[in-house]
């Protein structure tokens, strides 16, 4: 089946006819039609039948439909890597990285920047990990900021700062005098908590953990990134397990804060393709990440 064939398919899928095909193909109409007929001919079998005036996939159709949808995705992966490759490097420095690191970290590690290099042009986005890799592999970024331990090939990783999993609390929930004491884990036993659906090594053994507790914490709201489960503890809605950055990102006030007593580090890590060494400007902005996370993290 050639490309040409390919592409009008999942035009004619997307947009339901001939007509919306070729205007999103930038051909004819008539055009459209005679490669739909030549592309029927060469596989033996019918891809649509027209139904109330518009085209329906057959039976024949829909089985091939995955895997045209596949190899559509690997074209327009293929088209942006080729794009960024190319580019001119009018944009040293491109950075990604989780929400829980785009509040105070990030924004200041590039004005900072910026200061030393007034010329620099900056392009900063969130991302959650996994589409933070992919984007790195097409080239759409040059670092990764993330808080999960990730195994991508062709990527490097290079841990910044270590860290501690906080508990939060609503602003007078504990004595001053307990604010700097570890939070045992079955002190969280029967308490009211926002539960976190993290899809990430943390998230994960955090959620084993209060998992064991008897009682169970009481939940009534899940939420998908510490940067809610912070918003709902600083309203009064009980407690929550957040990483030591999305803890101390506003500031004592708003929300009580205690390590959690675990043997488990928070680390902070910065990703870089290993076929891409890193500028100047890169390697200046990742020091003054690694300079804010140490200092925000020594923060009491």
């Amino acid at each position: 089946m050639h490309l040409r064939y390919i592409e009008l398919f999942h035009a004619v899928l997307t947009t339901g006819s001939l007509t919306g095909a070729a205007k999103l193909l930038n051909i004819s109409q008539p055009a459209a039609s005679k490669a739909l007929q030549h592309a029927e001919d060469q596989l033996g079998f019918p891809l649509f039948s027209r139904v109330r005036g518009r085209l329906q996939p057959t039976q024949q159709a829909l089985l091939l439909r995955r895997d045209i949808e596949r190899i559509m995705q690997e074209l327009q992966d293929l088209q942006r890597l080729t794009m960024n490759i190319s580019r001119p490097e009018s944009c040293p420095l491109r950075v990604t990285c989780t929400p829980a690191l785009a509040l105070a970290l990030v924004p200041d590690a590039t004005v900072l920047l910026r200061k030393a290099f007034p010329n620099t042009v900056a392009e900063l986005s969130t991302q959650h990990s996994a589409v933070m890799c992919k984007s790195l592999a097409l080239r759409e970024t040059d670092i990764g900021l993330t808080l999960q331990d990730t195994r991508e090939h062709n990527l490097r990783k290079l841990p910044l700062c270590r860290g501690q999993v906080m508990v939060i609390a609503p602003p007078g929930w504990w004595p001053d005098r307990e604010l700097s004491q570890p939070l045992r884990v079955g002190a969280l036993a029967g308490q009211r908590m926002i539960g976190i659906t993290v899809r990430d090594a943390l998230g994960s053994m955090l959620q084993s953990h209060l998992s064991q507790l008897d009682p169970a914490p009481v939940i009534s709201v899940w939420v998908q990134t510490y940067q809610l489960a912070y918003a709902l503890v600083a309203q009064g809605d009980g407690l929550a397990l957040v990483d030591p950055f999305t803890a101390r990102a506003g500031g004592a006030e708003r929300v009580q804060m205690r390590p959690l007593e675990l043997h488990l580090d928070v680390v902070l890590y910065a990703m870089y393709r290993s076929d891409s060494p890193l500028n100047p400007v890169q390697k200046r902005f990742l020091d003054l990440v690694r300079q804010l996370a140490q200092q925000m993290l020594a923060q009491d």
